[in-house]
């Protein structure tokens, strides 16, 4: 399958909780059809995980999934999605991450047969395949372990699957240090990219042949972390330019788009900013972080990035106290009355005079935010499915965003310093000096990165 046209060419819309394409899951959850609910992301405090704390580690996720469920209760929540993201060592050890799911699905299970509370469980599994240099992806240890727990977890009570996965990460890291445009397109839309199709047909067929309650596990999709949001934070610290990560952003879309192409139905990850892009060309339904992910990380697009999300989350946070209580019971609450004006909107249909506040409250403020908003997003998602292959999508959707963010600066909506303006200039350079066949950029691009990456786990 390839999209070659959009599923929402209208950017109004493309707005929170409608979605053309809903997925029904769980306990009695419908995402995407008329409403925003919760996905609260909860993790450990730092602790050892071994087989002595085996028994601690299900004692705090069974606190915390009470914490949460009867906070979600209080507050007479629509819905819950409980997002379990594995660490490496739940992970490498299959049994603990299937124990895991089993716990927290049970625990939506009698929330929702006691109180009638729907709910649903996403696992997302670690990608442990960067675990040596010129990583094997196809093959060894790390696959078939991350794969086996995809297997297990979807087995264990899951109800949707996903993985922020890590396919081209060994250039994409060495690319971004060095501000290289023509290294990302590389390392997204030529690795990533095959990556992604060959990982997810896999995925896909496990989720096809597990089912939950009569229905089957669903595919939820991947996330684009290990380059957008790694961009994001060197920003942040000021390692590299807001610009740069504005256009990385835009650039990892097609990445993320190949998920849907091979079976996908969404939610999509709440980390993966490009899920705008996704939704416009997809109609399928997202999930979306920001102002409540400080709690993990810091970002210049707190309140944009609700613009057309389906679950609102929080990103990780940890299981520490608070004041009032348990600090995922805490982000439960604040997660919920974030989705109940959201909702409250929507009831009075008001939708777009609640998103076109988040947006243009965030829009001008960072390049990052501006190609995020709902226009961006159209704009973007068109460049992308006007192309035919993986590199030359990449390419029009990095273009696009740089472009979007010189007309910003040109009406005098957008102030950059003159070393972001700079910057423009650059990767405008870049993007000129880029082949337009894909074949070339991979004879340009391996005497430069070809001793980080293995070409036979990319098919190449």
């Amino acid at each position: 399958m390839r999209y070659t046209r959009l599923a929402i060419p209208n950017p109004n819309d493309l707005v929170f909780g409608r979605s053309l394409h809903p997925v029904d899951c769980g306990f009695g959850l419908s995402i995407g059809n008329g409403r925003v609910f919760p996905e609260v992301n909860f993790t450990l405090p730092a602790m050892s995980l071994d087989d002595s704390t085996r028994a601690e580690m299900l004692r705090q996720y069974g606190e915390m999934a009470e914490a949460m469920i009867e906070r979600a209760l209080a507050l007479q929540a629509p819905g819950l999605v409980l997002e379990l993201e594995l660490l490496p060592p739940q992970t490498e050890r299959v049994e603990w991450g299937a124990e895991l799911t089993a716990l927290l699905s049970d625990a939506l299970r009698k929330a929702h047969d006691s109180h009638g509370l729907p709910g649903a469980l996403r696992t997302t599994v670690i990608d442990l395949r960067h675990s040596t240099k010129r990583p094997r992806m196809r093959d060894g240890r790390g696959w078939e372990t991350t794969l086996a727990s995809f297997e297990r977890c979807a087995a264990a009570g899951a109800h949707i699957m996903s993985i922020e996965s890590e396919g081209g990460k060994e250039v994409g890291d060495e690319a971004l240090l060095a501000g290289d445009v023509a290294g990302m397109a590389f390392a997204l839309g030529v690795l990533g990219y095959r990556d992604m199709a060959w990982l997810w047909d896999r995925f896909v067929a496990v989720c096809e042949s597990t089912s939950r309650d009569g229905a089957r596990v669903v595919p939820g999709g991947d996330s684009a972390c290990a380059f957008g949001n790694t961009a994001m934070q060197l920003a942040g610290q000021r390692m590299l330019p807001h610009v740069f990560a504005a256009v990385v952003r835009a650039m990892t879309g097609p990445r993320s788009l190949v998920a849907f192409e091979h079976g996908v139905v969404g939610p999509s990850k709440d980390c993966a900013y490009e899920n705008v892009y996704l939704k416009a060309i997809t109609g399928c339904p997202i999930s979306m972080e920001g102002k409540a992910a400080a709690c993990a990380h810091f970002s210049p697009v707190g309140n944009v990035a609700a613009a057309c999300c389906d679950l609102w989350s929080n990103e990780s946070v940890q299981n520490v106290r608070l004041l009032s209580g348990s600090a995922p019971a805490v982000f439960t609450e604040v997660l919920t009355y974030d989705c109940r004006l959201m909702n409250e909107a929507l009831e009075c249909r008001q939708e777009l005079c609640l998103r076109d506040l988040m947006v243009g409250s965030d829009a001008y403020c960072s390049p990052q935010a501006l190609v995020l908003s709902p226009e961006s997003a159209i704009a973007i998602a068109e460049a992308i499915v006007s192309e035919e292959n993986g590199y030359r999508r990449t390419v029009a959707a990095g273009r696009k965003g740089l472009e979007i963010i010189r007309v910003a600066v040109a009406e005098g909506k957008m102030t950059l310093s003159a070393v972001e303006a700079r910057w423009l200039d650059r990767i405008d350079a870049a993007f000129a000096a880029l082949p337009d066949n894909e074949g070339d950029l991979i004879d340009r691009m391996t005497p430069i990165y070809g001793h980080l990456f293995d070409p036979a786990s990319y098919g190449l």
